[in-house]
């Protein structure tokens, strides 16, 4: 007699007990090592007389078994191969799962299992990622302590999973809300502190190297650094060099506009806000300045980009981390005002001479600088009105562009052009420099900005596709003009008296001489597009080639046209023609027009050339920008890794190592404070502390974002309960890095990005041996509410759960219609008919599995048709055994419906055959079902246990079929198809084709003109 574990009841084994090919059970491994003898639990008593196939009756009673026996715990590192498989960690919700949630653990544990059968070391964990703001705003609402939510969620988590049979190893269950773990999140966060980006090396170094080359020389050899001698550095107080450090360190404190999420009550990182909105609470941002912490993402950012050449992640993934790092080369440059140089950065630095006017950020620090008196009010009511929009609105391009005049000028370093200097909403602190140097002529933002407030718009880029208009108001040109054009071939329309000309590029020249001779005096005719020109009269031609220009141009026009004089400029002018507004503007890179000595420089030159002489003169120097920045860590809440820094008046201090972890008070509110501070801040037991040398201190009261935690735990689970380091090296480097990775591509400018930037800070600072965390991505597609339409969502009453399902059809059935109900990564609606389908295919296996083996005597055609079944069955195990790897688990399925039917439709088999493809069967089934696989696989006495058996191996040559179908086509159409032995050669197979009764209607008597066989494809005949 035995007592199963989990409260069962006393079962007594029906099977005979024998040892398996691999190990048992984890447990018997390690006792079997140190000699002791292997002990199992018995094989589960279950009611076995009834064939019928009740998954009830038997799913519970072998999970209990296998949890038991520690059937899936992993081993350490040792010699087999390792595949390391894994899911985003969950953050466990009230909710429970839902049958979407199981859309990527499900293929993930076939997976898992596959690869276990394959003979390797499989490590497949699951922890909780408890810290955040879902947990902690449901204790609040709770009155509860947030860590026994998250006990409670991930019990229930954990009694689903083991409903669907999920293979984790629960030994390395971890926990992010833990002190155990938590610890080291703390310690990686010092290693970041405590590290710098030295440029030159192109990684991260201890922060003791930085303050060595300090003392000794200053920052004279740091590209880019703010000019500090040696002599300055060591006459620097303490707190003095401490926040010098903090331009440098990976980890680092400084007051900044933040993403403020009202409701959370807690800052957001960029990465947090959609649409301007929070992630979570939905709520639109504010901004708010508040001193943070921050890691220095910025610093991996090439790093970032190039290394994912290196893995196997999906294109849209790769796209999006690299459109967020938003990656751009081109120059800083400097344009005076009365409050000093201010710096902008431009990819574009050929357009300079188009620059028109500036545009600062509404926070930017020079905009208090430089708002003259009489406009200073209505410069702050702007900022105010701006500092409620979120940047999503800000940006939008269907918002009407608005902005105020400061009063102040700039002057263009380029030309010496004063030009105004505007506040926008549209220019974000955030990117950039906060400022830009506005180009009306190529810009479109600039363009529809500069229309509405009258602001000067000058072409200085040549359009690339030639195109070049000009309207002929009538009564401007004396008659004839028309003729004039027709005999130059010059194109044109006449619509009312007007005529709207279209000129091709090589006729511009001879259109210009038209022009002259047929303008009437007190008129005239302009050119846009390629050229842009005023034709006043013979000789009097105006080139809209400056702002100087545009005055004088805009001048003339309204001295001689009363209806053009509320005109401002001379594009705003233009633009109300409707017919040229095609023209006007375009941000194509081409020659360079109207930019002095730059003028007819081509386009792919431009850039390069323009820079160049920037830096020759002083005015500017090439640079690389990001759109990424760095990455804001603090949250003010309680529920959260506290950050180790203790603050004082002599500067910061980080938390000694061996004083981690920084635990968590015991609380007794968790509200959120309405400063803005976390609630840590109103305990003074944690935040009140002594220094070692008696000083009074701080604790720092922010607490890290989530992020922090899954930052890094998928190195946690190579090695999850040690307490001495925050893993051993020798698992690490075995486990690492994670082979598969499955989860949400919501995830792919946060967790992801994340999670890359730790995994090269610690890299880089010697702890692990790989740059990339992740080798392969997958992400799961969502299953849809029935409808189709909607979200699965407790809110609307939609939501499956797996406990229903597998009250009504079983764990198996789920499993199966998980992976069989679409392409992985495909959003598809939730079919309850579907999942019946595949609940009969498990029975119609399960019978068939079962039966009795009745074959018929052999006879003449049994050799054959054992053939034809061998070569199926190698075939689906070829074809069964990609997909899995391929993550095609929907054609797994359907491959496997085909061999079942093929296993039953067989006639004439030998014994050994049908019993080889019987046990191939369920050995394939194994990954997908694997409760009824084991169940089967006990009624048939086999040893314990299915899953620590062998995978099937398929021989190429059997899985190679004898006959091949080839399609015959007629001159391009399908006429026919042939059946032929592999083997038939060329000439075979053309006088076969030639032969079929349907290629002869459609020759018709006459001889083809060719012939062409594609081996083992299709034939192709023409006929003339």
């Amino acid at each position: 007699m035995a007592t199963e574990k989990n409260g069962t009841r006393k079962t007594t084994a029906t099977t005979k007990k024998t040892t398996a090919r691999q190990p048992a059970t984890r447990k018997s491994t390690t006792r079997a090592r140190k000699g002791e003898p292997a002990a199992r639990s018995t094989v589960p008593a279950i009611d076995r007389s009834s064939d019928k196939y009740i998954p009830q009756t038997f799913e519970a009673q072998w999970e209990t078994k296998w949890a038991a026996d520690e059937l899936y715990r992993t081993t350490p590192a040792d010699e087999r191969p390792k595949m390391y498989v894994l899911d985003f960690y969950p953050y466990p919700s009230g909710d429970g799962l839902s049958v979407g949630h199981c859309r990527n653990y499900v293929p993930t544990d076939a997976l898992s299992r596959y690869y276990r059968m394959h003979g390797y070391n499989v490590l497949h964990p699951m922890g909780w990622d408890a810290f955040g703001l879902p947990a902690e705003n449901a204790a609040i609402k709770m009155k509860t302590n947030p860590a026994k939510l998250i006990d409670q969620y991930a019990a229930n988590y954990k009694r689903q999973f083991r409903l669907l049979g999920i293979s984790f190893d629960w030994s390395r269950e971890i926990n992010s809300s833990k002190p155990e773990y938590y610890r080291w999140t703390q310690w990686i966060f010092l290693q970041l502190y405590n590290a710098w980006y030295d440029p030159r090396a192109d990684k991260a170094r201890p922060i003791e190297t930085l303050e060595a080359e300090l003392a000794d020389k200053g920052t004279r050899d740091i590209p880019n650094a703010e000019l500090l001698t040696a002599e300055q550095w060591k006459a620097m107080d303490r707190k003095a060099r401490q926040d010098f450090l903090g331009n440098f360190r990976l980890g680092y404190r400084r007051p900044a506009v933040v993403n403020w999420d009202p409701v959370d009550k807690t800052v957001l990182a960029n990465e947090e806000v959609v649409d301007g909105r929070g992630w979570r609470s939905g709520a639109l941002v504010e901004k708010k300045t508040l001193m943070q912490w921050f890691f220095r993402i910025t610093a991996y950012a090439d790093r970032l980009i190039a290394d994912m050449d290196t893995i196997d992640w999906p294109e849209h993934i790769k796209l999006m981390q690299r459109n967020w790092i938003g990656r751009s080369e081109g120059a800083e440059v400097d344009f005076g005002t009365d409050a000093g140089d201010l710096r902008i950065f431009t990819t574009r630095p050929d357009t300079l001479w188009g620059a028109t006017f500036m545009v600062l950020s509404p926070e930017h620090p020079f905009v208090e600088k430089l708002a003259t008196p009489e406009h200073k009010p209505e410069v702050e009511a702007y900022v105010a009105r701006a500092k409620l929009e979120s940047e999503a609105e800000r940006t939008a391009e269907s918002k009407e562009k608005t902005g105020v005049f400061t009063g102040a000028y700039a002057t263009n370093p380029v030309n010496g052009e004063r030009i105004p200097i505007w506040v926008a909403d549209y220019v974000l602190m955030g990117y950039g420099t906060g400022a830009i140097m506005a180009v009306p002529g190529h810009d479109e933002r600039d363009f529809a900005f500069a229309l509405k407030f009258g602001l000067p718009i000058i072409p200085v880029i040549e359009r690339t596709d030639g195109l070049t208009k000009s309207f002929a108001l009538g009564g401007t040109m004396r008659e004839g003009f028309a003729d004039a054009l027709r005999a130059e071939a010059i194109p044109f329309e006449e619509r009312h008296g007007s005529l709207y000309i279209t000129i091709p590029p090589e006729k511009v020249e001879h259109y210009i001489d038209i022009a002259q001779q047929y303008v009437v005096r007190g008129a005239w005719n302009e050119i846009v597009g390629t050229r842009w020109l005023f034709i006043f009269g013979p000789g009097e031609v105006m080139a809209l080639d400056s702002m100087a220009s545009d005055l004088s141009i805009l001048k003339r026009c309204h001295a001689l046209e009363p209806n053009v004089r509320g005109k401002r400029t001379v594009m705003e002018m233009l633009y109300a023609v409707e017919f040229y507004r095609d023209a006007l503007f375009h941000a194509d890179y081409h020659t360079m027009i109207n930019s002095g000595r730059f003028s007819g420089t081509p386009g792919n030159e431009a850039v390069r050339r323009v820079t160049e002489w920037l830096e020759e003169i002083g005015k500017g120097k090439r640079r690389v920008n990001y759109k990424l920045r760095d990455w804001g860590i603090s949250r003010q809440r309680y529920w959260g890794t506290p950050i180790p820094v203790i603050h004082s008046d002599q500067g910061d201090y980080a938390v000694a190592e061996d004083q981690l972890p920084v635990k968590l008070p015991d609380v007794e509110s968790y509200e959120p404070t309405a400063t803005g501070e976390s609630p840590l801040a109103t305990i003074p037991k944690f935040v009140n502390v002594t220094l070692p040398d008696g000083t009074p201190g701080r604790r720092e009261t922010d607490t890290m974002g989530t992020f922090a935690c899954s930052s890094w735990y998928y190195m946690r689970f190579s090695d999850p309960h040690n307490d001495k380091a925050l893993f051993s090296k020798d698992e690490v480097s075995y486990w690492l890095p994670v082979d598969t990775y499955v989860g949400g591509a919501e995830h792919a400018v946060m967790h992801l990005l994340y999670s890359r930037f730790w995994t090269k800070v610690l890299y880089d600072l010697g702890h692990i041996p790989f740059i990339e965390p992740f080798t392969r991505l997958r992400n799961q597609g969502m299953i849809l509410a029935p409808d189709g339409k909607e979200k699965m969502s407790k809110s609307k009453g939609n939501v499956v759960t797996p406990d229903e399902v597998v009250a009504e059809h079983g764990g198996d059935a789920l499993r199966a219609y998980e992976m069989f109900i679409s392409d992985f990564e495909q959003a598809t609606p939730w079919s309850t008919a579907g999942l019946g389908g595949t609940y009969r295919w498990l029975r119609k296996a399960w019978e068939l599995l079962l039966a009795p083996s009745d074959r018929r005597a052999a006879d003449a055609t049994t050799a054959q048709a054992d053939r034809d079944l061998r070569r199926i069955m190698h075939k689906t195990i070829r074809k069964v055994s990609h997909d899995i790897e391929g993550f095609s688990f929907n054609t797994v399925i359907s491959t496997l419906m085909e061999f079942t039917n093929a296993i039953g439709d067989a006639k004439n088999v030998s014994d050994a055959a049908y019993e080889e493809a019987r046990e191939t069967l369920l050995l394939l089934l194994a990954p997908v079902a694997p409760f009824m696989a084991e169940e089967v696989w006990a009624r048939k006495g086999r040893p314990y246990s299915i899953h620590q058996q062998k995978w099937p191996k398929y021989d190429e040559k059997l899985a190679a079929d004898d006959v091949m179908v080839l399609p015959i086509q007629v001159n391009g159409k399908l006429r026919d198809r042939i059946e032929l032995p592999v083997t038939a050669s060329e000439a075979d197979v053309t006088s076969a084709a030639l032969k079929a009764e349907n290629v002869q209607r459609h020759l018709a008597g006459k001889s083809p003109s060719q012939v062409i066989y594609v081996p083992k494809r299709l034939v192709s005949i023409v006929v003339k």
